[in-house]
């Protein structure tokens, strides 16, 4: 039963940022033409996020006890109370923009989802929910990469790893591209033109760096509008995520740029002092919270046709360790947000948390696979071709449903 109560040349000029896949040593960052102007995000949070503190089930009569200090106040309780979404569950306090999504109909929260992997490793769990399938090591690629094999358009930069190094979920045959903000000192324009005058006879080599140039220019471009906005008081607090999700967004938006993405920030193991709506996990929250609020505002116009998926490896323990923190659990949350998400909405066939109702014992019991949230944005809303999606990218595991009521028709 479904509840619904929402990634040589580019290192010395600088362009450290810009990558591509193992697939070539310069491939080429021409942009063709895109076969359709939607875009999908896939955000990993790697650490395994708790979702019983990002979306407490606070109607859930066995919750408050069952979390004992890092409980979420119910909505209304005052201070630091939790953002009420329906009669069940509800949204950490800081994750306010989240919420304003929620109520704009432009996110939704699918509850108690936990990829296939059922042991509580962090590698294998990431391995899972990057190669698509049912096991650790069952797949030597990721699920995204593969899927590109079923997309129009096939040059390196269609699809975009925002990481410092490429992750497994977009490794592959398939040419993809990376970036990161550069860390060494910015070269002058003196610098660029003369780098240009010895690469100009280089028909391959020199569209390269034309092509790397300008990309660079339009992510800087996205940082310095960031950094203007960073020095205004309240926006985006000034959290990690939105200065990659700024320029990430840049791209995204570019006519001819990516349209797939993915950002993996770590940070959300929460073994000791996890905190309830202060402490370790409220500052991530609050940074997610801010980089997808960024995301969102540099995406602009083409917002309305994109689809953000947010998951984590795992979820946490139910109960509070002696840390006051949790261990490492089964199912969590996710987020489905964009302006062509059927917001307003949490998808959920709850377990609920009394000790008999818990899975082994200890954790939130998976009710929902999450890889039907990427088939469902891969088929709905990027337009592959449910049988090859079945056969070639999710597979190694049992074959998932889409969710229609997720997507605007």
């Amino acid at each position: 039963m479904i509840t619904i109560a929402r990634r040589t040349l580019l290192k010395h000029l600088g362009l450290a940022g810009l990558s591509a896949s193992a697939a070539a040593a310069f491939p080429s960052l021409s942009l063709a033409a895109a076969p359709t102007e939607r875009r999908f995000v896939v955000v990993l949070l790697r650490g395994a996020m708790d979702g019983l503190s990002a979306v407490p089930p606070h109607g859930d009569p066995s919750y408050a006890k069952a979390r004992g200090p890092i409980a979420i106040g119910s909505p209304g309780s005052g201070e630091g109370a939790a953002l009420k979404l329906d009669g069940l569950f509800a949204l950490h306090p800081r994750l306010k923009a989240m919420k304003a999504l929620y109520d704009a109909d432009e996110a939704a929260v699918v509850h108690a989802v936990a990829s296939p992997y059922r042991d509580r490793s962090h590698f294998d769990g990431q391995d899972v929910v990057e190669n698509g399938g049912a096991a650790p090591k069952q797949q030597t690629d990721g699920w995204l990469n593969r899927a590109l094999k079923g997309y129009g358009r096939k040059d390196a930069n269609r699809a975009l790893a925002v990481s410092q190094a490429m992750p497994l979920i977009l490794t592959g045959s398939e040419q993809v591209s990376s970036w990161t903000p550069p860390r060494l000192p910015t070269a002058d324009e003196d610098y660029f033109t003369r780098v240009r005058r010895m690469y100009q006879g280089d028909g391959e080599l020199g569209q390269v760096l034309e092509d790397a140039l300008a990309t660079r220019a339009m992510a800087q471009g996205a940082m310095q509008e960031d950094s203007g906005r960073m020095a205004r008081p309240g926006a985006y607090g000034g959290g990690q995520l939105s200065v990659l999700t700024r320029p990430a967004g840049a791209l995204l938006r570019a006519d001819q740029g990516a349209r797939f993405a993915v950002l993996d920030p770590g940070g959300w193991d929460t073994h000791a002092n996890q905190g309830a709506a202060q402490g370790t996990l409220a500052q991530r929250l609050g940074d997610l919270d801010d980089g997808l609020a960024a995301l969102k505002d540099a995406l602009g116009p083409v917002w309305a046709d994109t689809v953000v998926v947010v998951v984590t490896e795992f979820g946490r323990t139910v109960a509070v360790n002696g840390s006051n923190g949790t261990d490492h659990g089964t199912a969590s949350a996710a987020f489905v947000l964009g302006g062509a998400v059927r917001g307003g909405q949490v998808v959920a066939d709850w377990p609920g948390l009394a000790p008999g109702q818990q899975f082994q014992g200890r954790d939130l019991n998976p009710t929902f696979d999450m890889r039907a949230l990427f088939k469902t944005a891969l088929v709905g809303h990027m337009g592959l071709e449910e049988g090859f999606v079945d056969r070639e990218v999710l597979k190694g595991g049992p074959k998932v449903a889409a969710i229609g009521e997720l997507l605007r028709s």
